[in-house]
This record gives structure tokens, sequence and C-alpha cells, in this order.
């Protein structure tokens, strides 16, 4: 795999010209960046930006302005790979704060889409309403320790407003949600987006990781999508998916700025 060729293909596809990942919200390319803007409880952020040394602190005291005019948090979503080099530092002296780092992992759906070997009494159930996303939401609190009321929210309102872009499967143990992940197709790319993944304490190193893996790819090779992309947190899933045969594109860093009435006025 070539993978700077796979690289400017991901920022065309899913960055450049992606679309919204929502009925509702709007995507606009402006001012060097591609940004979408929903409403409260939504994602609102910027998803590419091509940029210079000269323009950089503009562009950005602009998306404060835009967001701040409409009292909207946001997130720039920043990559490694992005220019100017020091991006992430003029975010961070406009005020943004960022989360953690993940690597932006990268496979072909071919090489991972396979009969899901899961560990005896766990099945895997497609998720296709409120029950379902309940069930979701329930995995996704115990495997990652965070309220995941928000996520349910809206994988909820994709099943209802564009279920074909979106597969959701749980993972069940006696009836128990143990783990839950969910693939997203955005049309007219050859990217399926990995989300989720993450397993209870007490079911991990079962291979219920691999198994939803090779669920989500033969989903996406039955729909038609070339690769595979995730987001893996560096010490946990990356070590993993480069054992599966996934390679790094690049290292993502959400900045979040938090919108203040005081500011815009």
């Amino acid at each position: 795999m070539d993978l700077a060729a796979v690289r400017e293909l991901f920022d065309t596809e899913m960055r450049r010209e992606v679309a919204p990942d929502h009925p509702g919200a709007e995507l606009e390319r402006t001012g060097g960046v591609v940004r979408q803007t929903g409403g409260e409880g939504d994602w609102n952020g910027i998803l590419w930006s091509g940029l210079t040394g000269q323009d950089a602190d503009a562009a950005i005291a602009e998306q404060v302005r835009h967001y701040g005019a409409r009292g909207l948090d946001f997130e720039w979503k920043h990559y490694s790979h992005d220019l100017p080099e020091d991006l992430a530092q003029r975010l961070l002296a406009a005020g943004f704060v960022p989360e953690g780092p993940e690597a932006v992992m990268v496979g072909e759906t071919a090489d991972f889409a396979a009969d899901p070997q899961l560990p005896d009494g766990v099945r895997l159930v497609e998720v296709t309403d409120k029950a379902g996303v309940d069930l979701m939401v329930r995995a996704h609190e115990m495997a990652f320790g965070k309220d995941s009321t928000r996520i349910g929210r809206q994988v909820l309102t994709r099943l209802a407003q564009a279920p074909q872009t979106l597969s959701v499967v749980v993972a069940l143990a006696g009836g128990e949600p143990v783990s839950a992940a969910r693939a997203e197709f955005p049309p007219g790319t050859r990217f399926a987006s990995l989300w989720g993944g993450g397993t209870a304490p007490e079911w991990r190193g079962r291979g219920i990781y691999r198994a939803l893996i090779a669920h989500r790819a033969r989903t996406a090779a039955a729909r038609g999508y070339r690769y595979l992309q995730t987001d893996a947190v560096l010490d946990t899933s990356r070590p993993i998916l480069q054992r599966l045969g996934f390679a790094q594109l690049s290292i993502t860093t959400p900045y979040n700025y938090n919108y203040s009435p005081t500011e815009a006025g």
C-alpha cells in the first residue's frame, strides 16, 4: 500500500470534499478551511485546513468568531501532516485545549473481511432501534468508563435519518452487552470509518475486538469500500491494529474551543 497516495486520497475524500456527517449540518469551504456547523449537541468543527504561516492566525480567529456568534463549542481536528508545521502551537496560543493524540490507521478492506471468530457464549447483534442503541451505550460506558449518552443520541438520529451510512453492532454475552462498535460509510468515498470497539475489562484479550473488525470489514467490502480507517489510542489500540495489519497514516489531535458568552460580547 502506497501510504503517501492513500494519505492524499484520505485528505481529499474524508476531509476536503467530505459531506456533512448528519442531516441538518452545514458544510462550508471558506478561508482555507472546511468546517461543519450544526446545532448544540452536534459535532461542530474544522475538518481540514490548507493554511500558511501568513494566513493561519487570521483563519483561526475567524473560526472562533464564526462558532462564537452561534454560541457553539467546536473542535479543530488537527493532523500531524497539516501545514503550517506550527499550526498546533498557533491553536494553543489562540486558547484551544488539546485532547490526547491518536494514530490514524488504515488498511485494505479485503485484508480484514472474514467470518468473526467469537469466544463461546458471545454473539453479535445488529443495532437498528433504540433498544439496541441503549445496549451500545451500556457497552461503551463499561469499556471506556465515561458517559456515552451523547453518542447514543447521535447514533439513534443517524439510524432514523440516514441508516445506509451506518452499521452498529453489539457483542452480547448471556444477554449482557460486553462490547460495541460501529462503521460509518460516507457516500462517494472509498473509506469506511471504524469507531468504538471498546470491550468491558473482564472480556478483553478474548478476540472480541478482532471479531468486531472482521464483521465491519465484511460489511464494508459488501458495500464496495476499498479502505478501512480508524483513529487509535497510541499506547493501547494502535499496537493491536498494527499486529492485525493496519498501517499508520498520520497522528490526529482534537483541539477544543469552549465558547464563553463573555468572549463574544
